[in-house]
This record gives C-alpha cells, sequence and structure tokens, in this order.
C-alpha cells in the first residue's frame, strides 16, 4: 500500500484510483478500513474462502475483469496459508503479463520499470500494462501508518462486499499437526569429558 500511495501522489503517473481487494470473511474487514485509512480510494471484500490459491485467483479475477485496471498488485504469500501462487494464476486467468519477487516499482508515465532479486543479484525489467505484479518486502522503505483524520476518512469510504463467483477448488487440506516437540537440551561441562562420552553413546547414539 506505501509504495502505490507513493506511485498516485505523483501525478505524472496518471493513476486515478487505487481498489483494495481481500478474498474472505467478514474479519478481513479492519484490514481493508487500514488501507482505505491509508489511502486507498474504495475496497472490495469478495465473501467467500481464502484457503486455495486457484479460488482466490478466480474471485480477484472476476473483481479484475468487471473493471479497467492498469496494475495490479500481489502479496507475495499469505501470512496463513503461504502459498505463493494466487499473483501466477490471477494473470494467467486474465491473460496478462506476471512479474514476481518485485523490490522496486518506478513509472514513468505509461512505462513501468520493475527491479526483481534474484540469486546473487538484481534484474530490471520493463513491462507493459496492464499486468500483475507479486511484490515482497522492501519495495516500500518503510511503511505508512495511518493519521487520524484517514481513519475518520476511511469510515465513509465505500467498502463493497461482493458475492464469490462459482470457482473450482484445486486443493484439499487433509491434516494439521503440530511440529514433534524437540528433545530437551543438555549442557555439559567442557571438563566433564567422561559424562559428555556418555551421553554421546548411551542417549545420541552417535558413539
Amino acid at each position: 500500500m506505501t509504495r502505490t500511495m507513493e506511485l498516485k501522489e505523483d501525478a505524472s503517473n496518471g493513476i486515478s484510483n487505487v481498489t483494495v481487494v481481500s478474498v474472505g470473511p467478514a474479519s478481513v474487514e479492519p484490514t481493508l478500513r487500514k488501507a482505505l485509512a491509508i489511502g486507498a480510494d474504495d475496497a472490495i471484500r469478495v465473501d467467500g474462502e481464502s484457503n486455495d490459491a486457484h479460488y482466490v485467483a478466480a474471485q480477484l479475477a472476476a473483481v479484475a475483469g468487471s473493471g479497467d485496471f492498469g496494475i495490479i498488485l500481489c502479496g507475495i504469500e499469505s501470512s496463513d496459508y503461504n502459498g505463493s501462487a494466487v499473483g501466477g494464476m490471477l494473470s494467467e486467468i486474465l491473460n496478462v503479463p506476471s512479474v514476481s519477487a518485485i523490490s522496486g516499482l518506478t513509472m514513468n508515465g505509461g512505462e513501468v520499470t520493475i527491479t526483481r532479486d534474484i540469486d546473487g543479484g538484481k534484474e530490471e525489467v520493463s513491462v507493459p500494462t496492464p499486468f500483475v505484479g507479486v511484490v515482497q518486502k522492501g519495495i516500500a522503505k518503510e511503511p505508512r501508518i495511518a493519521a487520524m483524520r484517514g481513519i475518520m476518512m476511511a469510515r465513509k469510504k465505500p467498502l463493497q462486499v461482493a458475492p464469490a463467483v462459482n470457482a473450482e477448488t484445486l486443493t484439499e487440506y487433509q491434516e494439521f499437526a503440530m511440529p514433534e516437540p524437540k528433545a530437551p537440551c543438555k549442557m555439559v561441562d567442557a571438563d566433564n569429558v567422561k559424562e559428555l562420552v556418555q551421553l554421546l553413546q548411551n542417549e545420541a547414539k552417535v558413539l
């Protein structure tokens, strides 16, 4: 959101509207309100589940297909499902270019220049609009915090709740399990060689 608002505030970029979209239950609305408080013009919550990447991408595509967009920015992954797949699927459904691992984005009129983090360095590419970009940490130097005025204005901005469209769910969660508990750690004094050898033989089974 921070980088998006910086781009919009530069009039030469020609960004007239910023819409934030999320797929999920009513509990995601406070997050959408925060985005409105930072400066987004309007928000849409698609009333559907968010545990399948293809389903989420289809919902976002339905929203994007109903309007005129230039750039769609997605996070690299959600904090709950960590799928890292929605952005690529969304671009495929919309039939527009996709750029991933974005750590920098600048605009010069209608030209978009993107910096990507790659193994061992950085890569700079240009991309035409419309496109889908998958951004990661570092695209904005410092996140914006909503001011009180922005919070008050956000209450008056539109937050639309849209019904989910029919879309196929391609993954099914079978089971969730907690990680195995770690074995207790034993501290042995460096001078106590005999005890250390016994532990390595009888417990660690490495001797």
